[in-house]
């Protein structure tokens, strides 16, 4: 329970807006401990040379270049960062859980907790899918344009964008049934609209893949579609699970 709550469990306004504050200043101050124990992380579990390791068959020996002679520092930064968000984000959520559970029933935290754990793992799981199987067929395809006319010069700022953005987007759209299964909780959308829509969701499905795999449109793009497709199944019967449980414990509160 909340420091600010009063014993009956209701708060004034500006009470809510003081919690709400400090919870922001702890969640930035968990951001900025990891941010700084990411700069370790970085340098001493070579972080970089990860990410690096799916362009290193193509370079033909030769490194990544850097345009900047502070270049170095800033890409340590970034992924510092990035590691820091990565780390502080259970307490980010325990923050936002905290300042919102109270106002839940327990049945909507009983849902809610898994469903917090259940999008960790979808988020993981995008950004493997990315690392393991986009992102170097996405080199491979790229890179397959090289000719003799032509100098490779990658520099290393230009990859690292496109390796961050690629993980962030993998690990973003694998959340779909997370954000669906909100809407659903929020009676926002249905089962039965999902169902509907089936054949607009699998379009915007085959336009996404596109975006995010800019390499190899055909077999690239076909692999990007199975796994949305999929999640967007097991977002239709999540959907029916709670839209279920709500028309039973509604029938209940009125027997």
């Amino acid at each position: 329970m909340s420091l600010f709550r009063k014993s009956n469990g209701e708060m004034p306004f500006l009470d809510h807006l003081e919690e709400l504050r400090w919870r922001i200043l702890w969640s930035l101050l968990a951001i900025i401990i990891f941010t700084i124990i990411g700069f370790f992380v970085v340098n001493e579990f070579g972080v970089l040379q990860l990410l690096i390791a799916p362009i290193e068959p193509f370079l033909d020996g030769s490194k990544l270049k850097y345009l900047n002679p502070t270049a170095p520092f800033f890409i340590t930064l970034k992924l510092a960062l990035s590691v820091g968000l990565l780390f502080a984000a259970p307490v980010v959520v325990y923050h936002i859980w905290a300042f919102l559970s109270p106002a839940l029933h327990v049945s909507e935290k009983r849902a809610i907790v898994p469903a917090l754990y259940f999008g960790l793992l979808l988020f993981m799981g995008g950004v493997a899918m990315a690392y393991f199987v986009a992102l170097p067929m996405t080199l491979q395809f790229t890179m397959s344009f090289q000719t003799e006319s032509l100098e490779q010069s990658i520099v290393i700022e230009q990859y690292m964008s496109l390796v961050i953005r690629m993980l962030l987007a993998f690990g973003l759209i694998f959340e779909m049934p997370v954000l669906i299964l909100a809407l659903t909780f929020l009676g926002l959308v249905t089962p039965e609209f999902l169902t509907e829509k089936r054949r607009h969701a699998y379009a915007i499905i085959v336009v996404v893949a596109a975006l995010i795999t800019p390499g190899d449109v055909i077999t690239l793009t076909a692999m990007m579609m199975v796994p949305l497709i999929v999640l967007y199944e097991i977002s239709i019967a999540l959907s029916r699970v709670i839209v279920r449980k709500r028309r039973i414990a509604e029938v209940a509160v009125q027997n």
